[in-house]
């Protein structure tokens, strides 16, 4: 009888909440109708029941697994920081992600491009353009012409070099006393101010401006002077060459349509009537041959040449200038591409609490091109923004003064 009741207990379907339960009623009507034999087999299926499901339960390693990936889930909504930007940069992150990783991987594309197209114009004006000059202006516009087209090439070369191979500035990865501002997300490493972290360099940058696929490399504390010389010289040169080529722009494009109308032209006179009687053609030809017209394959390359480099010059010098022009108004607000969105947004934060936001890093307009420059006496104006210069930037990208007093920051 023992046996057959623990059988049949076995056999039956038995959740864990109705076993408990049936063991507390046992309990508490063993002393008047239970047996002893029935409640011994209430005990066995309750150890059974729970050894059971311990043996089915997961691996240790499956359920870390799990629980680690609940508490990812959790953090992205089970955060107290966690606003719009919080999401948007979550959403688009593999975006993101894809844009750093073509940048990165077709920066030298990018640089070879600048080089191709500066070095063609460079060929044409030595080439095609010098001969003109030579032949057609006078000594003073020669001498002019000269000095000038050099100087541009001098410092464009100059610049674009020391903006594509300086270090932008990178805040020290060891542990030492400079201030920081902040701790980067990324890097886990002290931030100074002005510091941002670039996703394509995968590091943080020095007074960090924008990341230049021309360049391949950020604009920062150390390269930004050789960034804005290298854009305002090449905007300089396009604007030279596109108002001192105009007219040998029109004579090569007038040349290049003339030369489509004699190419269309059928070579030849017809001779009719008194023509074919008094006999000037031989017999059985009707049309009188002209001589070819005068112009070789090398007149159509040179104005193909000199009407590509106007085209090129005339457009890079809009788009470049108005780049430019954008910078040159940073500089003199003190700002980076970076802190200028930042700025604003202060700007709205404060504005609504009735306030008003000063930029604690703009010196003044003079002062701001003093140190943009590295000017500390008046002949650095000439030696070094007019000519090529390699010096150091004012400071060193991790402390900056504040608020300085309102005479010059650098007395010049």
């Amino acid at each position: 009888m023992k046996f057959m009741c623990q059988t049949n207990f076995k056999k039956s379907n038995f959740t864990g909440s109705q076993v408990q339960r049936l063991v507390c009623a046992c309990c508490r009507c063993k002393m008047r109708w239970c047996p002893s034999s029935v409640l011994y087999l209430l005990r066995c299926a309750w150890l059974q029941l729970y050894t059971r499901r311990g043996r089915n339960r997961l691996p240790l390693w499956i359920r870390e697994k799990w629980a680690y990936v609940r508490l990812l889930v959790q953090s992205l909504y089970f955060n107290s920081l966690t606003d719009s930007d919080v999401v948007f940069d979550s959403i688009f992150e593999p975006v993101f992600w894809t844009v750093d990783y073509v940048t990165r991987w077709f920066g030298l594309v990018f640089v070879f491009l600048v080089v191709i197209l500066v070095s063609s114009c460079v060929v044409i004006a030595y080439v095609v353009l010098l001969p003109l000059v030579l032949n057609t202006y006078s000594p003073a516009w020669i001498v002019w012409h000269l000095c000038y087209g050099n100087w541009i090439i001098i410092m464009i070369g100059f610049h674009y070099y020391k903006a594509t191979k300086t270090s932008p500035g990178f805040p020290p990865t060891e542990k030492n006393d400079s201030p920081f501002v902040a701790v980067c997300k990324k890097c886990i490493m002290p931030k100074p101010a002005r510091t941002h972290h670039c996703g394509i360099c995968n590091r943080c940058i020095l007074k960090m401006d924008h990341h230049c696929p021309w360049l391949n490399n950020c604009v920062g504390h150390s390269n930004h002077r050789y960034f804005f010389s290298f854009c305002l010289f090449m905007t300089l040169g396009c604007v030279y060459c596109s108002i001192s080529g105009r007219n040998l722009f029109l004579d090569a494009y007038n040349a290049l349509e003339r030369f489509k109308h004699l190419d269309m032209e059928k070579p030849g006179i017809p001779v009719t009537g008194m023509g074919i009687l008094i006999g000037l053609l031989p017999p059985g030809q009707t049309n009188y041959q002209t001589s070819a017209p005068v112009y070789t394959f090398k007149e159509k390359m040179i104005n193909k040449s000199i009407i590509y480099m106007w085209v090129l010059t005339s457009t890079v010098g809009v788009a470049l200038g108005a780049l430019t022009i954008w910078h040159a108004v940073l500089i003199s607000r003190g700002e980076t591409s970076i802190e200028r969105h930042i700025n604003s947004k202060e700007k709205k934060r404060m504005a609504k609490r009735g306030k008003v936001y000063r930029n604690p890093f703009n010196y003044g307009r003079l002062n701001n091109w003093k140190v943009f420059f590295g000017v500390e006496k008046r002949s650095h104006w000439v030696t070094r923004v007019l000519l090529p210069s390699g010096h150091a930037p004012h400071g060193d990208g991790l402390t900056w003064d504040v608020f300085p007093v309102k005479k010059d920051l650098i007395p010049v």
